[in-house]
């Protein structure tokens, strides 16, 4: 596909044609910056388009316009239009050439597919009419996505406004920018996950700014990351997440703007979550009160099974609330490992987790998990809750963080 269209006027002082025109252009360019740059190897391998030119004669002269079409890079491109300037020859005549303009032919062919798409939205019956904002970033979305950039010797992914913006949005990832960048936010840094350690570059850039917003995602992931960020030199003066259990790549447009609205100062944010976690310790010294501390009991449909659930488990449950975390024990309540809830189910689909027995997590319990945990003989599944089930396998045993206060 062709990128631009590179447009010349011209002035000859006598009376030329066409052939005169592409003849002075071809044989005075030739070798000027070596095989690489020759205009007629360059029309051979497609890189440049076929040379048209319109030419009018008046008073002895001659005068007109010529169209080069270019598929190569902006600077190779800058580079031929250049060389052609410089040609100063027709025939016996002296020719001024003159840039123009250079077209950018795919910034008019997404203009003319965005006008198009305005027009038949306006004659689409209002049942069907969409969101217009959403149905245009989506026909943009693959120019927005474009302009991501790389920050620093870390070379972060970023926006292309990262730099020039007075607010800055820090995020977790490159997959993040993408998104934001498809719903116009071009002032983005991703600092590529909790890898134990905030980049450099990314400190320096957040104390240029008036105003800096971590957005992260809704899990326990990005509770790590805003930790990291704390704990770091970085200026950090508003919290926005995801909802729970969402990431920020995966938001849509409406969701973004929501989260974006809802950020909290850090100081109020942090507060908050220290209310939390005082309303979990609550819970958890309750359940600790209520248990009776030797061991939980847990009867069967069969009389005759009893899961009994060693002290030390019990002191691990009560960490879970509020982590979205889970812990995979064998049959004798050794931790076989400790999941994010999210990935239960693909490792329990995948085979992981062989010597997996008595599964404990702070999530839904949902008909889909207790399938799985029936076909790979887990005998006891306790969740933060339980969602609408259909069917209870006899082979597994559920309950609630709530069941265990009883």
């Amino acid at each position: 596909m062709l990128k631009y269209n590179v447009v010349f006027k011209f002035e000859v002082d006598g009376i030329v044609d066409k052939p005169d025109i592409i003849g002075a252009i071809f044989g005075q360019t030739e070798n000027l910056f070596g095989e690489e740059f020759d205009l007629r190897e360059l029309q051979d391998k497609g890189r440049l388009g076929r040379i048209t030119v319109e030419l009018r004669r008046r008073d002895n002269r001659t005068e007109g316009e010529v169209v080069i079409p270019s598929n190569l890079d902006r600077v190779e491109t800058a580079l031929i239009a250049s060389m052609i300037e410089n040609v100063d020859k027709a025939g016996p005549y002296n020719i001024k050439f003159q840039l123009v303009e250079i077209q950018d032919i795919r910034a008019e062919k997404l203009k003319k597919i965005i006008d198009r798409a305005k027009e038949i939205l306006s004659t689409w019956s209002k049942e069907k009419t969409l969101d217009i904002r959403e149905v245009l970033n989506e026909v943009t979305s693959s120019v927005r996505t474009g302009e991501i950039i790389e920050y620093g010797p870390e070379k972060l992914p970023a926006g292309p406004n990262v730099d020039k913006d007075p607010n800055l949005i820090i995020v977790e990832g490159r997959a993040d920018v993408i998104n934001l960048l498809r719903y116009g936010y071009k002032n983005t840094l991703g600092i590529e996950g909790a890898t134990g350690r905030i980049p450099e570059s990314a400190i320096r850039l957040s104390k240029q700014k008036k105003m800096v917003i971590a957005f992260l995602d809704g899990d326990h992931g990005g509770d790590l990351i805003l930790k990291q960020l704390i704990n770091s030199d970085a200026r950090i003066d508003y919290v926005a997440r995801a909802p729970q259990g969402r990431e920020v790549e995966e938001l849509t447009g409406k969701e973004i703007a929501k989260a974006l609205s809802n950020m909290m100062p850090l100081g109020q944010y942090l507060k908050r979550q220290e209310a939390k976690a005082e309303v979990r310790e609550a819970r958890t010294a309750t359940l600790a009160q209520t248990v009776q501390p030797q061991e939980v009991v847990v009867q069967e449909q069969r009389p005759e099974e009893v899961i009994t659930m060693p002290n030390t488990v019990l002191e691990e449950v009560k960490k879970l609330p509020g982590t979205l975390e889970g812990i995979i024990f064998d049959e004798s309540w050794n931790p076989v490992e400790k999941v994010q809830v999210r990935d239960i189910i693909p490792k329990l689909e995948n085979g992981g987790s062989n010597n997996a027995t008595y599964i404990i997590f702070d999530g839904v319990i949902t008909q889909r998990l207790l399938e799985l945990a029936s076909e790979r003989n887990i005998k006891l599944l306790v969740g933060a809750r339980v969602g609408g089930l259909t069917k209870r396998p006899k082979n597994v045993k559920i309950l609630t963080f709530t069941d265990m206060l009883t």
